[in-house]
């Protein structure tokens, strides 16, 4: 008899448009060592934890506009359920207007980027918090830690190494050590923990108010230690919210003015040159991280890097 965690459900994808999926769900990856993602040769896989509980699913691009998914586990029938919204098939850019030059040929050059919606509000907003005004590589480092320490192993044929999100209650319960261990500093660690306490009411969020992107950011924001940059930077990968501006971010407003006017620009600069781009406004930002024109500033002075780990 096979375990029901080893039967696959499968689901093959006409998209309306080309969609360039694993351009589109590297939002979804936290740096190269994310249990969560592993990229073998054409496929793509991944693990998540859905509201019917773990899934692995592996995606193949057979050609611009046929996307193949399998997946495994409690979780595999909702997955394939919402598997356009995860590949960005929903993410309509039909009244796009590039504009500008720099975004003409970004957009030119990656036309098939786009927007994923996961809906899994939770493990956005985990990751995001994990990365709060800290250097990437040490985010990355400490998600890679926290999830090969408590995460679990998937269902089906995933690739060794890989784990699924840990549980509201397991993240809730990692003991302040743990943490400190993972290079997590004890505010973004009191911030992680008040928001998987209120998990199940974050998840809900994205269905309960689907068409509202607003009241979701509001609801995030109510949680201490939760801004504008982490409700962002949730709405972008678990709302497919194109228009998701993460202000107060390290490098967009650098990269967005020295890319669409020669110099960098402060935050308050950066709401005024992307309004014009409204509903499209991440979407802008996204491009203009993909052109050459935004690598400029990144050659120039850093944020420094703090092991938590070492205080």
């Amino acid at each position: 008899m096979v375990a029901a965690s080893q039967v696959s459900l499968a689901r093959e994808l006409r998209l309306d448009s080309p969609v360039d999926v694993r351009l589109t769900l590297s939002l979804l990856r936290r740096g190269q060592g994310d249990p969560t993602t592993r990229r073998d040769g054409r496929h793509l896989w991944r693990t998540s934890r859905m509201a019917t509980g773990p899934v692995t699913y592996v995606l193949q691009q057979a050609d611009p506009s046929l996307v193949r998914a399998e997946a495994w586990g409690p979780g595999a029938a909702e997955l394939l359920e919402g598997l356009p919204g995860l590949v960005g098939a929903e993410d309509d850019v039909s009244g796009f207007e590039p504009r500008h030059p720099v975004v003409v040929d970004a957009f030119h050059r990656h036309a098939g980027l786009r927007t994923p919606r996961t809906g899994r509000v939770l493990e956005a907003l985990i990751a995001a918090v994990i990365e709060q005004k800290v250097v990437g590589l040490d985010a990355f480092a400490a998600w890679r830690r926290l999830l090969l320490r408590f995460g679990e192993l998937p269902p089906g044929p995933a690739p060794a190494g890989m784990r699924v999100f840990p549980t509201a209650e397991q993240w809730a319960a990692i003991p302040s050590w743990e943490w400190h261990r993972a290079g997590v500093d004890p505010q973004r660690a009191r911030t992680a923990q008040a928001c998987a306490r209120v998990g199940p009411q974050v998840d809900r969020l994205a269905t309960t108010h689907a068409d509202d992107h607003q009241a979701v950011y509001r609801g995030l924001r109510s949680i201490p230690g939760v801004g504008v940059w982490t409700a962002a930077e949730v709405g972008i990968r678990a709302l497919g919210d194109s228009d998701a501006v993460p202000f107060g971010d390290y490098h967009v407003a650098k990269d967005v003015g020295s890319a669409l006017l020669g110099h960098p620009i402060d935050d308050t600069e950066l709401a005024e040159v992307l309004e014009p781009w409204r509903p499209h406004r991440f979407r802008v930002v996204q491009l203009i991280r993909l052109s050459p024109f935004a690598s400029r500033e990144r050659r120039g002075p850093r944020m420094p890097r703090v092991d938590h780990r070492h205080i």
